[in-house]
């Protein structure tokens, strides 16, 4: 038998993002702050864009690494409030 673990990927459950603690000078995270917000991005998301840019123009991002999360709100839950077609 194999672990829950292992198996093809199709059967691995999505791994949960990784939650980290930076500690930025607080001149630097404000210049982070406008880059993003100039790019429509949340300064979290503009760490991780970056973080990508660099690792890939280094040769080493993963092969395996996910796509960026996409921007804006999450979809709402099926059947919830913000599916279906609009009311009038």
């Amino acid at each position: 038998m194999t672990a829950p673990s292992e198996g093809s990927p199709s059967q691995r459950r999505p791994q949960q993002r990784k939650q980290v603690l930076l500690r930025l000078d607080p001149a630097v995270y404000e210049a982070l702050a406008r880059w993003a917000g100039d790019e429509l991005r949340s300064a979290n998301a503009q760490i991780e864009f970056l973080l990508r840019r660099a690792l890939a123009e280094a040769g080493r991002l993963p092969r395996d690494t996910g796509p960026l999360p996409r921007r804006g709100r999450p979809p709402g839950p099926q059947g919830g409030p913000t599916s279906g077609p609009p009311s009038t």
